[in-house]
């Protein structure tokens, strides 16, 4: 099976080409894939840069010219449900995109005309993530994640996005890769660490937390992938 492995930034994918070991790599429309045999799959794996633009045009490449069967997508994102905490994990039932609004035409929040609001991802992907969390003893939860291409740093707008789209968390990624599976009919699974939440304290680094994110979510990727 080809299987895609996406994350946003480098350091999202870096601990996965490690645990890879040997892999090829190509330049496409201004992103760089790397290729790799592992668990009796090929590989395909990229980080899009961060935001929905340049996610949707990683996770369509992946899909239409690398030909991959299903789509994994790790990364970080912030907290909106209380009971989520620095270093949480949270797999996506479903997607949005908080900052779509054509409210003017009379649309709800999130939605245009011939789509939807939510976009759900692939309930055998997800079963499977919630037996891997079992076999290393992580407590995953299971949710509604936003996206949009705002870093959400104000309480109001957290709060509205919670409010808007009973969502769990937020990023600037998932909703758009969920978007190009559906329409492409590529079953994808969408996994967050939790990177900011209400309970933060003053010594937190984001960067120090971001490569042991990094690492935690390649060793559950590869995980899903040895059991697929």
């Amino acid at each position: 099976m080809k299987i895609a492995i996406m994350g946003a930034m480098p350091e999202e994918i870096a601990p996965l080409l490690k645990k890879v070991g040997e892999h090829s790599s190509e330049t496409y429309a201004g992103n760089t894939y790397y290729q790799a045999q592992y668990a009796g799959h090929e590989l395909v794996i990229a980080y899009s840069k961060i935001g929905k633009v340049f996610s949707t045009l990683t996770a369509t490449t992946l899909i239409e010219k690398y030909g991959c069967e299903k789509l994994l997508f790790s990364g970080v994102a912030g907290a909106i449900n209380p009971e989520l905490h620095i270093g949480d994990l949270i797999v996506a039932e479903k997607l949005c995109q908080h900052d779509l609004d054509i409210t003017a035409f009379g649309h709800p929040h999130g939605f245009v005309p011939e789509g939807s609001v939510f976009v759900e991802s692939d309930k055998e992907l997800n079963r499977i993530a919630l037996s891997v969390a079992k076999d290393l003893d992580l407590k995953v939860l299971s949710g509604t994640i936003a996206t949009g291409d705002q870093f959400i740093h104000d309480k109001a707008k957290n709060e509205w996005i919670g409010k808007t789209f009973n969502a769990d968390a937020l990023e600037m990624e998932g909703g758009s890769v969920a978007v190009v599976c559906n329409a492409l009919d590529v079953p994808f699974f969408i996994l967050r660490a939790i990177s900011d939440a209400a309970d933060m304290d003053a010594s937190f680094s984001f960067d120090e937390f971001l490569e042991t994110a990094a690492v935690n979510s390649a060793n559950f990727v590869i995980a899903m992938v040895e059991k697929l």
